[in-house]
């Protein structure tokens, strides 16, 4: 049985009977449950401290958001604060569960906003290096490597759509290629001449010196077989650390620099969303923020009063 060390404060047996609900009815983690029991401790020293221990009852969301507002003048990162959030919400939703109380204080809590991390992306003179200056191997390793990288950053796919590409999809009188997106949705993307000329001379040159290579999907290995993804994220990381030093080189990377060039170059953001399969538009404007960032550099470096 699973034992927790519970504080002497007022609030002790109120905590209690929540942590054991938690423990032995919603069956949660030790280490979660240690989580709410901090949190629900700070929270009610924090009452005790400043507001004299009212009951139960008589918290407000003043109070709730008077020690939020403690928490974040010591500068705990947002995630943290929304984790505490999440507890208090759970432990009064208990309570009124419970019939402890009638109304719950979290009701008008609002949870500080997450910093959206900016995406990762190869600058465009380090991917003109990649296709202009890397030597690819010859032979048919290379070949499917370089194609793989072309797709990567001329259409911005994901690596499971890469990988799921038959030669089928592509329509090589239209210059387009279909992609089967998550929840199996389906979407067309152009091809640019070089690209499009790239797949065919691939396609060509794989039937006519290896027939016995798989005929269905696009991009087979030396073994003629569907690659698989360990084999893509090696050779990606490969041929990224010839030309960038950015921090992650996966082919994720290169669908941000897919979008994120776009941008850069004035694309409607409407039209990256559908290139990129996005469901909604706010997904795509993380890609707007690369954009802000450079024009900030610029302001600082060019302006007098920067």
């Amino acid at each position: 049985m699973a034992t927790f060390f519970m504080s002497a404060l007022k609030y002790q047996p109120d905590i209690a009977v929540f942590i054991e609900y938690l423990a032995f009815e919603k069956r949660y983690s030790k280490h979660t449950i240690v989580a709410y029991q901090d949190d629900l401790e700070q929270f009610f020293s924090y009452l005790e401290e400043e507001y004299g221990a009212p009951v139960l009852k008589e918290i407000t969301a003043s109070s709730v958001r008077s020690w939020l507002a403690s928490l974040m003048e010591e500068k705990l990162a947002a995630k943290t604060v929304r984790r505490k959030i999440s507890t208090l919400k759970a432990f009064f939703k208990y309570q009124l569960k419970t019939g402890e109380i009638e109304v719950t204080p979290m009701t008008t809590i609002i949870s500080p906003r997450a910093n959206k991390r900016l995406p990762v992306y190869v600058e465009e003179n380090d991917t003109h290096t990649l296709f202009q200056h890397v030597e690819f191997p010859e032979g048919w390793e290379g070949r499917t490597e370089r194609l793989m990288l072309e797709l990567l950053y001329g259409t911005g796919i994901r690596l499971s759509e890469l990988i799921n590409i038959k030669e089928a999809h592509v329509d090589a009188n239209q210059k387009t290629l279909k992609v089967l997106g998550k929840g199996n949705k389906e979407r067309i993307i152009p091809l640019s001449e070089e690209l499009a000329g790239c797949i065919a001379g691939y396609v060509f040159h794989k039937h006519g010196h290896n027939p016995s290579f798989d005929k269905i999907y696009l991009l087979v290995s030396s073994k003629g077989k569907k690659l698989y993804p360990k084999y893509v994220y090696r050779a990606v990381k490969k041929y990224l650390s010839l030309v960038t030093t950015v921090s992650k080189k996966s082919p994720h990377i290169l669908r941000h620099t897919f979008a994120t060039h776009l941008t850069n170059q004035g694309a409607d953001l409407n039209a990256v969303k559908e290139l990129l399969g996005h469901s909604s538009l706010a997904a795509t404007q993380i890609y707007t923020h690369n954009n802000i960032e450079k024009l900030k550099e610029v302001y600082k470096k060019a302006h007098p009063g920067a």
